[in-house]
């Protein structure tokens, strides 16, 4: 069964948490009207992580999360997972580290459905000339949490 609730993250407004089970499965930018959660552990956990994230205190995240994507997003959205706090990739490099190094457009839409944002850091890829392109929460909350990082990078 499914379980969502709204958390609002400082300065970037409304995220909705949703969990199944005990797994994350989306952090989305946006507020869902119809909220189900009912005191959910694991959403709690997602709560207080994000806190301490938007409070400079957290560079990794530590929860439970079911992926749901093809193979191809789910290599993309785990190799997100290793772009360091406060550190930017660009698409091309997200490609040739799956071995895939035309795949440049294809990463750039495994980002854009990437269900799970800001704990895998779709926020942290860049384009190739160092611009900030699309970005699901918009491309003020993508420079809005680079620029949080790079606040915080040197005090954790």
């Amino acid at each position: 069964m499914k379980q969502s609730a709204i958390f609002y993250g400082m300065d970037i407004g409304p995220l909705t948490v949703t969990a199944e089970d005990d797994y994350i499965i989306g952090i989305d930018f946006e507020a869902i009207s119809s909220v189900s959660c009912i005191n959910v552990p694991v959403i709690n956990e997602a709560f207080r992580q994000l806190s301490e994230y938007f409070a400079g205190k957290r560079k990794i995240f530590n929860l439970p999360m079911k992926l749901l994507g093809t193979d191809f997003q789910k290599s993309i959205w785990e190799t997100l997972l290793e772009i360091p706090y406060g550190r930017t990739a660009t698409y091309g490099d997200i490609a040739k580290t799956i071995g895939k190094r035309k795949a440049c457009r294809a990463v750039g839409m495994a980002c854009r459905r990437n269900p799970i944002s800001i704990v895998i850091p779709c926020h942290r890829v860049i384009g190739v000339s160092g611009t900030l392109t699309g970005y699901g929460g918009g491309i003020s909350t993508k420079a809005w949490l680079l620029g949080l990082e790079a606040k915080h990078i040197d005090g954790l």
